[in-house]
């Protein structure tokens, strides 16, 4: 008996630690749906886009590249509102002390609210699909699925880490506005909207240095948009942003304790 019993001690040991983890994962998810100001607009904006711009060009190429960039849209705003602008307000009510105080692991905190975006985005990215097949007349192989649900979990990580930095720098009522006015220009000069080649040459020069840029080529590259030989480059360029913006919000933080 004691030789069967003795194996499942350290599994037991971390049940124990991942259930703190996934029920915090399970709440932050359960508040994010029952915050109606940020289920709706991360969820509406991409869809009633695509229904827009995406449908009136079925079986075209548009319908197929705005399903990869509305996705990377809903990816960035889901991370930026999920994480920054809740941990600024968390911080103002001092609810962000308490969760530092409690016994919870700092890192499950923001594993939750990284993985609860990125949820959201999932969410998107399955209608989008489903909206392009269905109403933009459009083929979208599993392969193809996959690779962009990929894409979009590691690439929450970068957009994660900048709204980290952002609730802890910014007041909680300029905090949607800040996020607005760094996002929305990002998303257009990273051709969210309208394909790079279309925009003005200073645009299509500066892009290469935004995070956003290289999200969107990875996503561009699952439907032949963007060369996939690049892709190394571009999830270079996403680790060192996100471990640019996780340094400078740990130095935050740090001097935030002191």
């Amino acid at each position: 008996m004691t030789e069967a019993v003795v194996p499942l001690a350290p599994r037991a040991r971390a049940a124990r630690r991942l259930r703190p983890v996934l029920m915090e994962i399970g709440y932050e998810f359960l508040r994010l749906a029952r915050t109606r100001a940020y289920s709706l607009s991360v969820i509406g904006f991409p869809l009633m886009f695509y229904l827009l711009f995406g449908t009136g060009h079925r079986h075209g190429p548009i319908a197929q590249y705005l399903i990869a960039s509305y996705s990377c849209l809903a990816l960035g705003s889901a991370c930026l509102f999920g994480v920054g602008l809740s941990i600024s307000f968390e911080r103002a009510q001092g609810w962000l002390e308490l969760k530092w105080a409690s016994p919870m692991p700092r890192l499950a905190y923001l594993l939750a609210k990284m993985l609860s975006s990125a949820a959201f985005a999932l969410i998107v990215m399955a209608v989008l699909i489903w909206l392009g097949i269905t109403v933009g007349g459009v083929t979208v192989s599993l392969d193809q699925a996959a690779r962009l649900a990929v894409i979009m979990l590691l690439g929450s990580i970068p957009f994660t880490a900048l709204g980290l930095l952002i609730g802890l720098l910014v007041p909680a009522n300029a905090g949607a506005g800040l996020i607005n006015l760094i996002y929305l220009p990002l998303s257009f000069a990273s051709g969210f909207f309208i394909p790079l080649r279309m925009l003005p040459h200073w645009v299509q020069r500066v892009a290469p240095a935004l995070p956003t840029y290289h999200l969107a080529q990875l996503a561009l590259a699952v439907f032949g948009f963007a060369p996939r030989s690049g892709a190394l480059l571009h999830w270079l360029v996403l680790a060192g942003f996100s471990l640019l913006m996780f340094g400078a919000a740990w130095i935050t933080f740090a001097r935030r304790e002191a």
